[in-house]
């Protein structure tokens, strides 16, 4: 018997876009669900012909293939057919991708009432988040921190079952096990939390004594933490496994540490560039010389040339931050300016007018010419 055509089979014309393809596979994949239609094959059937329609029109390549060569692009006869080589994707796993979720939780359990599976009950614990401020220094070299911080572990009586040594819980026998109970509302079939079991899927019959049957206890944790040289402010350090424990022995969530720079006084960062504001007299500024700059290596010595500028930036290239994991190093950038003196002496004021004058830019009188 002849195949279907592909756009027949999901009702739609061969100049449908791709949001029209998708739309109709989605309103008949939900028809033909076979959860939706338990022990009938037809709708089986059905529902693995419009998964392959789909998994075709919603491919570019695919689709242009069908459309030159029809079904004998991907039967692996002559003619331009044998051009496609693979099987098709699982009808089940096509309607996850595009309903999301999956055969133990989100919508596909949500429409259908979810799987054969048991509930997940061992979930894992949640990350925690520590806020650690270093200065500017030790992001420069590399510090290593002993933090503290409170947390839940599992419990040292029970280690996590959350029941008295010598039990164990019992399957609750209300979800049987799963964790979730199934109602109907209209067309489909919506799941919820078991109320008995609060969607555990067990009841603890002798809770633990220690913890109450909660299978965690609250310690305080000393951790070592390295923060390697050149780290950026805001960035995180996860460490794993040092979060939340988890519940019903599920893995334990991680540790997060966000690391803030604090402000300097001198210098600002620009990435691994730093900044320095260094003031330069007036004379040093017109007739040169060197000055001593401070770096977060030690002092340093920089050379102005005579006539600098207000306004000019000079590089010492190898000054600024290490790069993380690696050997690069950012420069330091000097940022001058011109002090110009608020008080002069009688004979101070005496030799710079004479300066003036000899440039051509006071009168006797000391008033400034226009050139």
């Amino acid at each position: 018997m002849a195949k279907a055509d592909y756009y027949e089979t999901l009702g739609v014309s061969r100049s449908a876009s791709a949001d029209e393809i998708k739309k109709a596979y989605r309103k008949l994949a939900v028809k033909y669900h076979p959860d939706k239609n338990p022990g009938d094959k037809k709708a089986e059937e059905k529902f693995k012909e419009i998964s392959e329609a789909y998994e075709v029109l919603k491919d570019e390549k695919k689709k242009a293939m069908y459309d030159q060569y029809g079904h004998d692009a991907f039967a692996g006869g002559a003619g331009g057919a044998g051009q496609y080589q693979g099987g098709f994707q699982d009808p089940f796993d096509l309607f996850r991708e595009v309903f999301g979720g999956s055969r133990s939780g989100g919508i596909f359990d949500s429409f259908f009432g979810g799987s054969s599976s048991r509930y997940e009950t061992d979930r894992r614990g949640a990350d925690l988040r520590y806020d650690l401020e270093i200065t500017l220094e030790q992001a420069f070299s590399g510090v290593t921190k002993t933090i503290e911080y409170r947390h839940n572990v599992a419990c040292s009586k029970c280690h996590g079952s959350g029941c008295e040594p010598g039990t164990s819980p019992k399957t609750c026998p209300q979800c049987h096990g799963r964790g979730q109970v199934i109602t109907s509302q209209g067309f489909f079939s919506m799941s919820r939390p078991c109320p008995r079991c609060n969607g555990t899927g067990r009841i603890i019959e002798k809770p633990c004594t220690y913890c109450r049957g909660a299978g965690v206890q609250t310690e305080k944790t000393q951790v070592k933490v390295k923060i390697p040289a050149g780290i950026r402010n805001g960035s995180k350090l996860r460490f794993q496994d040092l979060g939340e424990a988890g519940t019903n022995g599920g893995p334990s969530g991680d540790l997060y540490i966000v690391v803030f720079i604090k402000e300097h006084p001198v210098f600002e960062r620009d990435g691994n560039d730093l900044i320095v504001r260094q003031p330069l007299s007036f004379t040093l500024a017109t007739l040169g010389g060197e000055i001593q700059i401070s770096t977060l290596k030690g002092e340093a010595n920089l050379k102005i040339p005579a006539g600098t500028q207000p306004g000019t930036i000079f590089k010492m290239r190898g000054y600024g931050m290490p790069q993380m994991n690696s050997t690069k190093t950012g420069d330091l950038l000097v940022y001058v300016s011109v002090e110009v003196p608020k008080k002069l002496t009688k004979d101070q004021r005496t030799k710079l007018e004479a300066f003036a004058k000899s440039m051509g830019e006071a009168t006797d009188k000391g008033s400034v010419k226009k050139k």
